[in-house]
């Protein structure tokens, strides 16, 4: 069967990469805002040795990022002239609740969210919105210590209903946490924790992790509560392990890596934790800390499909480390595969086979939220940009996902590429690890007009767009 007639194609952004403005507006401080450009950011990014404010000497690529705040018009405007149908973005926490425990929220901050959803709605698309993506106030990890405690989730929860009630008739499709598996490794960034010298950081970060997934689920249940025909997912960093031969030690090393990103949507699907989360638990002598409604919470409030992102398999040796790659994820060579210039591996067939293994696991409904090229673009005098390399990537990933559709029967709901503008990577911090369609004028230092230009590939994704998929 062809792709669905409704599909949702479009692109994804993130507050935290793409808004700046991070004193404006009321906007509270948050932990991206803290996050540096250079040799420092992925120390600060895992939890180890965060400074609680910004320092003079170092550069904060998402306190001004490409200023989406002040050109979201603009941006969203150029989004319907390629006519997307969606657009994944997410709502800054510290937009909404300065501190995060504050009494009241802010009405700027949620009246600029009104202001993005009026455009989208005005072009046609379809906001999918992320509750968090990478992104809590930094009163809430320096008086509760993030995702540890309880008291945050609570402030998450007050969050969740806050713009649940706001948007309830301008929002259908939301995602709880971005990337929700990510924040075992990115703690930091991705939890709020800041590890202190002698901490025993399983307890804390398996404690955090707990917390997350009732948060989620709390997310459901107010949804499904508070937004008519709302649909909300999980997200997931996916590209399956693959064992490095056909070794047993490699294929059992490579099942349980695929474990531990899935046991994150194990919860979210099921409503449990599975087996060999606990048993694991039981030998680090960790105890989940339930609170006495979570069981019912997880178990009676599951996500209604199951979104990700794609951009790379990777591969396990059994006794072997690896080596990081560009989303803090470790992976053995693979000689069957090129790269692209930050180390991730370009495996279009790995994609339908991610498809398949999620779709296998859950018989959810599937939504590819992120998927694109990394690339150093190199503009010529106009600012234009011929970047065939985009279009080749993209072509084969869609067409891979097409099969998994067509070919395998996978339900899937809808495609949107990171990101469809230039913005900051999150884990490098630069600009120059570009993905857009439209070229923003930033360098990695901020400096530039962060002037807008078409790419090439900008008027190829509208045509896949007009076509549904039929012409890539």
């Amino acid at each position: 069967m062809p792709l669905r007639s409704d599909f949702l194609w479009g692109g994804a952004l993130a507050a935290n990469q793409c808004e700046g403005a991070y004193d404006e507006g009321g906007r509270g401080l948050a932990n991206a805002d803290l996050l540096p450009y250079g040799p420092d950011r992925l120390e600060v990014i895992k939890g180890d040795h965060v400074p609680l404010e910004p320092l003079s000497d170092h550069y904060y690529p998402a306190q001004q990022a490409i200023d989406f705040y002040h050109h979201y018009r603009e941006d969203i405007a150029l989004f319907g002239e390629m006519g997307f149908k969606a657009l994944r973005l997410s709502i800054a926490w510290s937009r909404i609740f300065p501190m995060g425990d504050d009494a009241e929220p802010n009405e700027e901050g949620l009246a600029f969210y009104d202001g993005v959803f009026r455009a989208c709605h005005e072009q046609g698309i379809e906001p999918v919105v992320t509750l968090n993506h990478y992104d809590i106030p930094m009163h809430l990890v320096t008086e509760y210590g993030g995702w540890r405690s309880r008291t945050v989730l609570d402030c998450f929860t007050r969050f969740a209903e806050t713009v649940f009630t706001r948007y309830a008739s301008q929002v259908k499709y939301w995602l709880t946490f971005n990337e929700i598996n990510i924040m075992t490794s990115a703690c930091f960034m991705g939890a709020g924790l800041i590890f202190q010298e002698g901490e025993d950081r399983y307890t804390s970060i398996y404690t955090a992790v707990h917390h997350v997934l009732v948060a989620s689920a709390r997310a459901v249940k107010l949804c499904h509560e508070l937004v008519p025909d709302g649909q909300i997912g999980c997200m997931l960093n996916a590209g399956i392990y693959y064992p490095a031969t056909c070794n047993p030690a490699d294929v059992r090393a490579a099942q349980g890596e695929n474990r531990k990103h899935y046991m994150f949507t194990d919860v979210q699907v099921r409503g449990y934790y599975p087996c060999y989360v606990l048993k694991d638990y039981e030998r680090h002598g960790f105890t989940v800390p339930w609170a006495e409604d979570d069981e019912p919470v997880l178990a009676e409030n599951l996500v209604d499909f199951v979104s990700f992102s794609y951009y790379s398999t990777r591969v396990v040796e059994a006794g072997a480390e690896g080596q990081y790659d560009s989303n803090l994820l470790r992976s053995a060579p693979n000689p069957y595969l090129k790269m692209e210039p930050w180390g991730r591996f370009i495996d279009p067939a790995g994609l339908r086979i991610t498809m398949n293994d999620i779709y296998d696991r859950y018989q959810k409904p599937l939504f590819i939220v992120e998927n694109g090229l990394g690339a150093p673009d190199e503009p010529d005098e106009s600012g234009y940009v011929a970047d065939d390399y985009r279009i080749d990537y993209l072509r084969e990933h869609i067409e891979a996902m097409k099969e998994a559709v067509e070919e395998d029967g996978v339900d899937l709901m809808g495609y949107t590429c990171w990101g469809p503008i230039d913005l900051v990577s999150v884990a490098t911090g630069q600009m120059k690890k570009r993905y857009g369609f439209i070229y923003v004028d930033l360098d990695d230092e901020g400096r530039g007009t962060r002037r807008r230009t078409k790419k090439k590939s900008f008027d190829w994704y509208r045509h896949v767009i007009e076509t549904n998929g039929e012409e890539l």
